[in-house]
């Protein structure tokens, strides 16, 4: 049975495994492949309001964050990040996370969602949240340095809430 609770600080060692598998094969994240443990850290577990991981027993299979997409006047919309690691793909586990992180973001008083920068070439993610409600409301024309295509589409995804 797959639990989806808040991140504790002790959770960053697994949390950092996944990310920087994820980052390291730059073709889904703007963040550096070469990216530091301690800027993961911040990025992940410190910038955000809240970070959640999706575990089973006790391993974590992936994990989300939620904060503001902008601070002020924009900060009625959310933003969120996605990982999971690679020996829980295709189990459905983005799903999980994007169904919990939508009921969450809604409790926490957002009016909506924006994905930023969703890498055009990852039909996967683009599929999932199509399947959510999200909807392309611009293209960012290669605005990604892809590691193996080269420079490729970047999306950006919303719903309101």
């Amino acid at each position: 049975m797959i639990e989806i609770r808040p991140a504790t600080e002790s959770d960053f060692e697994e949390i950092w495994l996944i990310f920087s598998e994820v980052v390291s094969r730059g073709d889904t994240y703007a963040f550096s492949p070469k990216t530091s443990k301690s800027e993961a850290e911040q990025i992940w577990m410190k910038v955000p309001q809240i970070t959640y991981v999706a575990a089973n027993l006790d391993n974590i299979l992936g994990t989300y964050y939620l904060k503001p997409n902008q601070p002020g006047l924009g900060s009625h919309v959310c933003n969120a990040g996605f990982m999971v690691a690679a020996s829980a793909r295709g189990q459905g586990i983005g799903r999980l996370m994007g169904e919990h992180s939508l009921k969450t973001a809604r409790n926490l008083g957002f009016k909506a969602m924006q994905f930023n920068f969703v890498v055009s070439t990852n039909q996967r993610a683009v599929k999932l949240w199509k399947k959510l409600g999200f909807q392309i409301v611009g293209t960012l024309p290669n605005a990604f340095l892809h590691q193996e295509l080269g420079f490729v589409d970047v999306y950006v995804m919303y719903q309101e809430l």
